[in-house]
């Protein structure tokens, strides 16, 4: 995983960093069970509905408990790195598939992204059944996972622009600030509004933004 910017172009990646990041970015040797163990069956249980368990997965990797928060730091880390590795995947695959150049093959992107959020199993039970905690995680700046997705938004506009298919009339921060607030909006709809996410709705007022 890419070290994580933040629009001055600074590092954040390293700072309060576990062992777990530094094992996803290649920067350890790999043990016998390790950090990476413990993500891929994180994230096979998230991807099966299943609650992620600190116990549990301790007892199925064969180490303690104190172990396995030295690797990850947390279940809520833990959780960000899970979900933040299926979003990044998801971005790149919606890029693959996108067609056209400048606003609207954003809009598809980050259309797709919205949709595939909303119709991840995985996904849909977590927002269910802890979709407090999945707010906090998901949307706050110090928890990683917003500004690592405010900097795969940047980046797309930025690369739009720079082959001059977009026109951006404000800091590319700040729209893509704007854009990742928008999505948060329409995934996390019923917590806030009580209706149903929808991803068109969404498709339409990026179209509106990026215009």
């Amino acid at each position: 995983m890419e070290a994580v910017s933040d629009h001055s172009g600074h590092d954040t990646r390293g700072e309060g960093e576990t062992l777990l990041q530094r094992q996803l970015a290649g920067d350890t040797p790999r043990a016998r069970t390790t950090a990476l163990d413990a993500f891929k069956l994180a994230r096979r249980r998230f991807l099966a509905g299943e609650r992620v368990d600190m116990t549990a997965l301790a007892a199925e990797l064969g180490v303690n408990r104190v172990t396995l928060y030295r690797w990850v730091g947390s279940r809520n880390k833990l959780l960000v790195e899970v979900i933040w590795s299926l979003g990044a995947r998801t971005l790149e695959l919606e890029q693959e598939r996108a067609t056209g150049a400048g606003a609207e093959r954003i809009v598809q992107v980050l259309t797709g992204f919205v949709a595939a959020v909303l119709s991840n199993p995985g996904m849909s039970t977590f927002l269910a059944e802890e979709g407090e905690l999945a707010m906090r995680l998901l949307t706050r700046r110090d928890m990683e996972f917003q500004p690592r997705l405010i900097d795969a938004v940047r980046v797309m506009l930025v690369e739009q622009a720079e082959r001059g298919a977009l026109e951006l009339e404000a800091d590319p921060y700040d729209v893509a600030y704007t854009i990742v607030r928008i999505i948060e909006s329409y995934v996390y709809m019923d917590r806030i509004t009580g209706q149903q996410p929808d991803a068109r709705r969404a498709e339409s007022i990026l179209r509106m933004l990026l215009r």
